[in-house]
């Protein structure tokens, strides 16, 4: 009991993984002032060796931190976001999935019914929840950051997913969430090629609400010297606003780049920005409103986790267990298998042994 209040956390005082970091930080009025007795809950992801990729552990801390923030009486709103500059999240941990997960379908098969409740747990959340993308988001990253809100991004973020290219399928949230945000088409490209988009291109395609320039170079904010970040088109009409600059132009982007230095004050301004108008309305509402503009993503979510969680567990027993190996094992310029000598063993009856596994590292 707080206050004669009843205490509806499930653990009263939890203890998180020291990776996930659960902070509250004052909400700021209409004049920028913070305002006494009311916060917004940040929930940061600390895992920066490994660009805050989520453990087992980890799982199980955010499922606490959003019911311990979506129970606050005094939050208004949370942040999910990333330690440092380099990632918001680039999904699960590898070194996990390959030294422990890999070739145990039972145990991942448990695994997956925390990651499928860390999803749920966003969706189910009392309190707008707005993803900060500080750097990648990439794989599990991208469908924990999809599953939010809002999101507001630095514009060095890259985004996308990396299933099929390491033994998996994006079935924890990106193929229920993505078609929703970018039409069926750009989904399939992304979910299959694995190709990565810029925060431009991300906005552009709609899948994120803002992308702000963090780049300071010479005193003042450059957008990303890597993107095509002027709305204009190519000789053929086609827009090329948001798309990686190649060649030349490139090389020119990344001394720019190297000359610079990022400061995220600009991303946290905005982020906070809304926290703020969050604040100016009525929270019932804001509540009923936010659960409403998300059934369309549980919808799609509570249809299919279930068939998605048993068959990547079972995915473990092969294309998941060579994936995360060779992702794990192999040099960081060639972290994947033989794709071209997997397909022609397996067309030639190959089973799905040890010695097939050996045959398609990258060595």
């Amino acid at each position: 009991m707080n206050n004669g209040l009843v205490d509806h956390n499930l653990v009263r005082e939890p203890t998180m993984d020291e990776r996930v970091q659960y902070t509250l930080k004052p909400v700021l009025d209409a004049s920028g002032k913070p305002y006494k007795g009311l916060y917004s809950a940040w929930i940061t992801l600390n895992n920066e060796k490994q660009l805050n990729s989520y453990t087992t552990d980890m799982v199980k801390s955010v499922i606490l931190a959003f019911r311990q923030a979506s129970a606050a009486r005094d939050v208004v709103a949370v942040v999910f976001t990333g330690a440092g500059t380099r990632a918001f999240c680039t999904g699960g941990n590898t070194k996990e999935y390959a030294e422990y997960y890999s070739g145990r379908p039972l145990e991942y098969h448990q695994y997956m019914r925390l990651f499928n409740d860390m999803v749920s747990s966003i969706l189910a959340c009392d309190k707008p929840v707005l993803c900060r993308v500080n750097g990648m988001r990439v794989g599990g990253g991208q469908e924990i950051g999809m599953a939010c809100d809002l999101t507001i991004a630095s514009d060095l973020a890259v985004f996308g997913q990396a299933g099929p290219k390491h033994g998996s399928a994006p079935e924890g949230g990106a193929t229920d969430f993505l078609p929703l945000f970018v039409g069926v088409e750009q989904a399939m490209l992304s979910c299959t090629l694995c190709d990565q988009w810029s925060a431009h291109m991300a906005r552009r395609l709609n899948l994120i609400a803002d992308a702000v320039p963090v780049l300071k170079v010479d005193g003042r904010f450059f957008p990303n010297p890597l993107v095509i970040s002027d709305r204009w088109v190519d000789e053929q009409g086609r827009p090329v606003y948001g798309e990686f600059k190649r060649g030349e132009e490139r090389e020119r982007g990344k001394k720019i780049l190297a000359g610079g230095t990022i400061d995220l004050a600009p991303l946290d301004a905005i982020v906070e920005g809304y926290i703020t108008r969050f604040a100016y309305t009525m929270p019932g509402c804001m509540t009923k409103t936010v659960g409403a503009i998300r059934k369309h993503k549980l919808e799609h979510w509570d249809r299919n986790k279930e068939s998605a969680r048993e068959w990547l567990a079972l995915n473990m027993m092969t294309e998941a267990k060579a994936g995360f190996r060779a992702f794990n094992e192999g040099p960081k310029d060639r972290r994947e298998v033989d794709f071209l000598k997997l397909r022609s063993l397996l067309a030639q009856g190959a089973a799905w042994d040890n010695a097939l596994i050996d045959q398609i590292m990258p060595h």
